[in-house]
């Protein structure tokens, strides 16, 4: 990070800010120019604090990778425009010869990969290639997404604005590692995008040619970058939209019937949908996955940086050992890592995370009870799609990943939902509560 970034970023800060602002005048509700100003601020400061972190502190693919490259691609098409074909083309028809660092070039075998290098050079061209203006982009990207996640829910829970503000704008490892040169800066955005256009689409009737853009676009990439956010994700949002337009129907019984008839329909969909797709999932195939899961264990074990499930992987992982394992699982996503298991700066800031969620959780569920918590998630469609995609999404990374130095960022896309579906739980017990405190007093 040089003098001239430094002295770039207040500019470029100010030109996001006035871009943003300029949208911003079309909110007639104070609520949400108020959260849109807070949101764009820790943004802008949280790209910074990404910068120093992975400059000074631990030295990564953001920049010794995405950014080292992107920059080199970028200078590589100053010199000759013909390399600008490289921009449409597979990273494994790539130049062996244009490397920056030869030691880059297997990581272009992965179109993921090479997807964010691409888009680093494109940036690269509006912020003359400075790391920090970099990460400046890309958090103001994903905040575009974050913000239409968040009028999503708002427009669904208006009076919770305050703890959507807290589940989805001021989370810190939310914030933190989408705020970067980063894959999950890029998903966030689109998994932002997405949620909106396909509620504005499919439920409002509202601009469908420009929603179905949208859709197509953050769709494709996400099937690039992180297509198993995708598989994981949509099921459970359909379940939800089809749940929103049930609510006029009076029979209990049918609705718990249905709800339960989808609720395991789109588990078995998206079991099938793996199965069907190992090949363009690669590692997150259902045999790939399983293999993937016994290489990384084993890297990490080998590496000393492993945590464990309680459960010996070492012989292999199978479909039904993985329910076996599930709420280990699970519970190292949501809750870990602990106090005392964090050896540094990035999983020390997830681990009081972490057991502000966990102390929320056993909180909401033992001051209104079992009964409470499983009825409200049979009632409310938003609590259903965000707790199952949370929950499966965390079953995967659990068991995937066993370093919580990855664990604290590959979380990220799931962590919103999981504190949202607990707040709109505690929400509707206040609620009940003050009701049968109100009829007593009657």
């Amino acid at each position: 990070m040089g003098f001239l970034d430094i002295l770039l970023y207040p500019f470029y800060v100010a030109a996001f800010y006035f871009l943003f602002s300029a949208r911003r005048k079309n909110y007639n509700d104070p609520v949400l120019e108020h959260y849109h100003k807070i949101g764009f601020w820790i943004k802008a400061f949280a790209a910074i604090a990404f910068t120093i972190f992975n400059v000074y502190i631990s030295y990564g693919d953001s920049h010794g990778l995405y950014y080292t490259e992107g920059v080199n691609f970028k200078n590589l098409i100053l010199n000759d425009s013909h390399n600008a074909k490289y921009l449409f083309l597979p990273g494994t028809e790539f130049d062996v010869s244009l490397f920056y660092n030869d030691a880059n070039r297997g990581y272009f075998r992965a179109e993921n990969n090479y997807m964010v290098v691409r888009v680093v050079t494109i940036f690269s061209f509006f912020c003359f290639g400075k790391y920090l203006l970099l990460n400046l982009f890309f958090s103001m990207l994903a905040f575009s997404g974050v913000w239409r996640l968040y009028r999503f829910f708002y427009e669904l829970y208006p009076h919770l604005h305050k703890h959507l503000a807290i589940a989805i704008l001021y989370l810190p490892t939310f914030v933190f590692w989408s705020s970067g040169v980063l894959k999950d800066s890029i998903c966030i955005g689109a998994l932002g995008w997405l949620t909106f256009s396909l509620y504005e689409a499919l439920f409002k009737k509202q601009k469908l040619l420009v929603n179905l853009g949208i859709i197509l676009f953050a769709s494709y990439m996400l099937s690039v970058l992180k297509v198993y956010i995708l598989v994981s994700y949509l099921p459970f949002f359909f379940l939800f939209l089809i749940l929103k337009n049930m609510s006029l129907m009076k029979s209990k019984f049918l609705k718990v019937t249905i709800v339960c008839v989808l609720i395991f329909g789109s588990m078995a969909m998206f079991t099938q949908i793996v199965g069907k797709l190992t090949e363009s999932l690669g590692e997150y195939g259902t045999d790939g996955l399983t293999k993937s899961m016994e290489r990384k264990q084993q890297a990490y074990r080998e590496s000393g940086s492993s945590f464990s499930l309680g459960v010996d992987l070492s012989n292999g992982i199978s479909m039904s050992r993985l329910g076996l394992i599930a709420p280990a699982a699970i519970i190292a996503t949501l809750y870990r890592p602990f106090l005392w298991e964090s050896r540094n700066v990035s999983t020390l800031l997830s681990s009081f995370e972490s057991l502000f969620i966990m102390y929320f959780t056993l909180f909401v569920f033992f001051k209104f009870g079992a009964r409470h918590f499983i009825t409200t998630c049979l009632k409310d469609p938003t609590v259903i799609y965000c707790l199952l995609f949370s929950l499966l999404f965390a079953l995967f990374v659990g068991v995937t990943t066993s370093n919580f130095g990855s664990l604290v960022r590959y979380k990220i896309p799931c962590m919103p939902f999981y504190v949202i579906a607990m707040y709109i739980i505690y929400d509707r017990g206040q609620k009940l509560k003050s009701s049968l405190v109100t009829k007593a007093a009657i």
